[in-house]
């Protein structure tokens, strides 16, 4: 018999990871929905089979049905107040899996907060934009007990993912690590593209023969955000895919990382000034990261809007 999974936070993320999970996870119980803004719930359920999601009012009320239990949102201030909601309640034998970008001291601390109680935890965050959630096709990193991590993966490679990159009977904080420094590698190329093609439009190059280049040589992920520039997408859209605000808590774990370790990523120092103009023009929790295009554009003396 499967067990009884719970899952929590509908963002971009969750909620494509969540219509993977319903379609090909082999469940044979509704899964458990539990968002603050129920009507992302809501919204969600509607678009599935019916009876294959039931949903909560309450994080007690899904804990106390669940076995294990799927945690995904926004920052690290989130990820503490939901597992100290946790710990007010009978966690034996449940097993956590969080997947929330955190500080890799966080992820140590709800880990020992959690086992201690007897619980079991498995920190796995996830590379891949909202688009590869929705298409199954995330890259996990599970973090912890070899036996924790194997309860986890039924619903990794083949459901909710193509990969993994595994740290079994490894610390906690070594996903988070690893996730944050591979996040440092996404801002630095954003700044880049957000800076060349500031020059092109300047010079008088253009931004379709740079376009040309970055897509023949690079392509996959350097064509996606350039996109999202050249396209207007970073000040059109509604809703950001990865925000300024969450992008730059990202640098700034990842800095604070590097610093500890008597290591620098002055590039990422270079890419939270640009988030900060985005979050200063469209708003932190409203401006995409690919609007660093925009902010490099002012810094350049042109409107943080491209003409598309």
């Amino acid at each position: 018999m499967a067990p009884q999974i719970l899952w929590i936070g509908l963002g971009n993320m969750g909620n494509g990871m969540v219509k993977n999970l319903v379609e090909k996870g082999n469940l044979d119980k509704p899964l458990i929905l539990y968002n603050r803004t129920k009507k992302r719930s809501e919204e969600l359920a509607a678009k599935l089979p019916a009876g294959k999601t039931e949903i909560v009012d309450s994080i007690e009320e899904g804990l106390k049905k669940a076995d294990v239990v799927f945690t995904i949102v926004s920052n690290d201030a989130a990820v503490t107040a939901i597992f100290d909601t946790f710990l007010k309640n009978d966690v034996t034998g449940k097993l956590f899996v969080e997947c929330s970008t955190i500080a890799p001291e966080t992820a140590e601390q709800v880990a020992k907060s959690i086992t201690e109680k007897g619980g079991q935890f498995v920190a796995s965050p996830v590379f891949g934009a909202p688009a590869a959630a929705q298409a199954g096709q995330l890259i996990f990193v599970p973090a912890g007990p070899k036996s924790s991590i194997d309860r986890l993966r039924p619903y990794t490679k083949g459901v909710m993912g193509r990969a993994e990159i595994a740290f079994d009977d490894k610390p906690y904080g070594n996903a988070l690590k690893l996730k944050l420094l591979g996040n440092s590698f996404i801002l630095n190329m954003v700044t880049v593209l957000g800076e060349g093609y500031t020059l092109a439009d300047k010079s008088g190059l253009g931004s379709d023969p740079l376009k040309q280049f970055v897509d023949l040589l690079f392509g996959g992920v350097y064509s996606v955000y350039s996109e999202r520039m050249i396209n207007g997408t970073y000040w059109k859209m509604e809703e950001p895919l990865f925000s300024a605000n969450n992008a730059r808590k990202d640098a700034g774990h990842a800095m604070n990382m590097a610093k500890k370790a008597g290591a620098e990523l002055k590039l990422v120092g270079v890419a939270d000034e640009y988030l900060k103009g985005v979050a200063e023009h469209a708003g932190g929790d409203k401006g995409d990261i690919a609007g660093m295009y925009g902010s490099a554009r002012k810094n350049a003396g042109l409107k943080f809007e491209n003409d598309a």
